[in-house]
């Protein structure tokens, strides 16, 4: 059944009994019998073309998962002043393994271009909350990513574990980092962590612009004033901002 529900992504999102069968490998009468099931259930619909998709039971059951469900509602208001005060994204992540996973994103009508949406992923390395959260991650896990093999997206995108390594104690080090053109080169991003009631990182949020068009130093403060509010609705302890300094890969 997990395998019928991985045959489906954003790219293809529609899928044929057949197109099903071929994705998962599976014979195609076993590939009816859990589709039926599937589409009993209400984790698939199927369409009048006959076709199938993810059903709206799958939604309610992946609204209950604990990382989503308490974390979006706390960091909804403050996401929505983030964007009010940028007009452009606003991203809130969660780390999974040597990825991110996408909680929420705001988007502006006239914002640049993002490959990201609501439960998509990407790779951490590449991202700005992605930088954030690989540095307050397990040692083990950072020492993975750093490993590599690192995926590149542009000449930007760091793909040098030892360069990795650099960024990630320098975000540790200024709380926040900015992570230019490293999926696109229309863009970069300023992110901040997300602090829990340990004090343990639980997110990250961002705020992703245009390349050239903005001083990233200057969005700093309110990402993390953002991020801080988001923390302190979660219960995180309240403490006193660090200064700001400057964390960024350029690619050179």
């Amino acid at each position: 059944m997990f395998a019928v529900l991985g045959a489906f992504s954003a790219q293809t999102p529609l899928l044929t009994l057949s197109e099903i069968s071929r994705r998962t490998e599976l014979p195609l009468t076993t590939t009816h019998r859990i589709v039926g099931d599937l589409t009993a259930t209400g984790a698939l619909e199927r369409g009048v073309d006959g076709r199938y998709r993810i059903g709206l039971w799958l939604w309610e059951v992946a609204s209950l998962a604990p990382r989503s469900v308490g974390l979006r509602e706390s960091a909804l208001p403050f996401l929505e002043d983030l964007y009010e005060a940028t007009r452009h994204h606003v991203q809130l992540a969660v780390l999974d393994g040597p990825e991110v996973v996408f909680l929420e994103r705001i988007s502006g009508r006239n914002a640049v271009h993002v490959f990201t949406r609501v439960g998509g992923r990407l790779p951490a390395h590449a991202t700005g909350v992605g930088l954030v959260l690989l540095a307050h991650a397990d040692r083990d896990l950072q020492e993975q990513v750093i490993a590599g093999p690192l995926k590149g997206f542009t000449e930007h995108t760091i793909t040098d574990g030892a360069v990795l390594r650099r960024v990630l104690a320098a975000v540790r080090r200024d709380g926040h980092a900015i992570s230019d053109r490293q999926i696109e080169l229309i863009s970069m991003s300023v992110a901040a962590p997300v602090f829990g009631p340990d004090d343990a990182v639980v997110a990250a949020l961002s705020v992703v612009v245009p390349h050239g068009e903005h001083d990233p130093m200057a969005l700093v403060p309110t990402v993390r004033a953002a991020a801080r509010g988001v923390s302190r609705a979660l219960g995180a302890p309240v403490t006193l901002p660090r200064s700001v300094r400057r964390v960024s890969w350029q690619g050179d």
